[in-house]
């Protein structure tokens, strides 16, 4: 069998093409299938399944689009419920892809349906661990409490993933091959490795999970420093359960407005994409500066914590040839549906933001409101400055009414990125007030 993993960088995403004598699965995939399409005409291969671990949280799946467009059967547990056509896939069925074998194994713990498949082809064994089993660590137990068809408590699902990591993996060799559906980065876990794929046995004798301990023990271990969870996550459960639109169809369905001073509807939020010293040079009112410059900045995430499931809103770039890449990255948290349009900006917007001086924040810290949005856990391990208020870049659009009034803001993060999203938001809330972002002059302060 040959494995082809691809990686979407901003999710810390890892999905998997497996071809064999011919016939290609998928495990996981992303919401565009373009690229999975390129692989099998590159191989000569022909698309037969695909497999999806659970109904994902952090992004949608393109299952629904493949099988449309390839005749695929979609294999996924029956314990999912899905709205689409699909093939039960529990434990004690296989399926052959070629010469290879696919077994699931029912590991639930992150969610309450998950699986991992288990695939063997002429003496290798390989495991594809979904969001059970990540390298370094496991799974979050935190994200089904509020969607899905199958709910489940988090103390709950930790209990079962105390019994998935004790039990389910004992037959297997320490030589089998783990591919994880994330890596470090991905708010579906915590404190993940860096690599992208381990083996069973590096994974007994280093990952936390496996060492001898109490249920009681590990509950607290996996429930302790959770990210937090972005207000999309369970509005990507639905709709991975019920299966997304053909995401061409959906993103070029968006309609396209050039060189904008005014947009057509008075108080819809602006998510404005460009770089953060451009938009403070001139930008439409109501504007939330989430910078998309690269695959770098964690666009999609911020996107789907700060806006709403099923707000509406405008999306500026910078450039038409951006304009395939922000409409891909947007549709890969179901948020194209929501957009009204997307736009460039006239040289005539003239909104902007408020001046800078740092020397002057340095030599009077006491006459700014500072504001900390970075998250609970990192505020947990120390402030940079002492008398900052906290409220993390999720949770400010909703709780700005606790800042007091009468000195001017300064907004910061840890390192520069959520800030100007930060202090956009302010800016909205504050139209009377003054709103800084100190950005990459953190820097300047952190103890790191």
């Amino acid at each position: 069998m040959k494995i082809k993993q691809f990686k979407d960088e901003p999710l810390a995403h890892y999905s998997y093409a497996l071809i064999s004598n011919g016939e290609m699965a998928l495990v996981d995939p992303s919401r565009n299938p373009m690229q999975y399409y390129k692989f099998a005409e590159e191989n000569n291969a022909k698309i037969v399944a695909v497999f999806e671990t659970h109904p994902h949280a952090d992004f949608v799946s393109g299952h629904l689009q493949i099988q449309q467009e390839t005749g695929a059967a979609i294999y996924i547990s029956e314990k999912v419920g899905v709205d689409y056509p699909s093939t039960s896939f529990d434990e004690g069925d296989e399926v052959l892809i070629g010469t290879t074998s696919i077994k699931p194994i029912h590991t639930p713990g992150h969610s309450p349906d998950s699986l991992t498949f288990i695939a063997k082809d002429n003496g290798e064994t390989v495991m594809f661990s979904g969001d059970t089993l990540f390298i370094g660590n496991v799974g979050r137990p935190d994200l089904r409490e509020k969607a899905g068809n199958m709910k489940a408590k988090r103390i709950e699902l930790a209990k079962k993933m105390y019994q998935t990591i004790k039990t389910k993996f004992n037959d297997l060799p320490d030589d089998t091959l783990i591919y994880p559906a994330h890596g470090a980065g991905s708010l579906c876990g915590k404190n993940m490795s860096d690599a992208s794929s381990s083996t069973l046995g590096n994974e007994r004798q280093g990952n936390w999970a496996f060492k001898e301990q109490t249920e009681e023990e590990f509950v607290k271990e996996i429930l302790k420093d959770q990210p937090f969870i972005p207000s999309y996550f369970g509005f990507n459960v639905e709709i991975n359960r019920k299966g997304a639109l053909n995401v061409q169809k959906a993103k070029y369905s968006v309609p396209i407005q050039l060189n904008v001073d005014a947009i057509d509807k008075e108080g819809v939020t602006i998510v404005d994409t460009r770089d953060g010293d451009i938009y403070k040079k001139g930008h439409l009112a109501n504007s939330i500066n989430i910078m998309a410059r690269s695959e770098g900045d964690k666009f999609e995430t911020w996107l789907g914590a700060i806006i709403e499931p099923e707000e509406e809103f405008y999306l500026v770039v910078e450039t038409v040839a951006q304009l395939d890449e922000l409409l891909d990255r947007t549709a890969k948290i179901g948020y194209e549906k929501q957009m009204r349009a997307v736009l460039t900006l006239s040289e005539k917007v003239s909104k902007s933001s408020d001046i800078f001086k740092l020397d002057d924040f340095k030599a009077n810290i006491d006459k700014y409101t500072i504001v900390d949005i970075r998250n609970q856990s990192e505020i947990a391990e120390g402030k940079i400055f002492d008398d900052a208020k906290a409220i993390p870049l999720n949770e400010l659009r909703n709780r700005a009414d606790e800042l007091p009034e009468g000195k001017p803001f300064m907004v910061h993060c840890a390192g520069g990125y959520r800030s100007a999203a930060g202090s956009s938001i302010l800016e909205n809330k504050f139209k009377n007030s003054k709103v800084y972002d100190l950005s990459e002059a953190i820097k300047e302060f952190s103890p790191n």
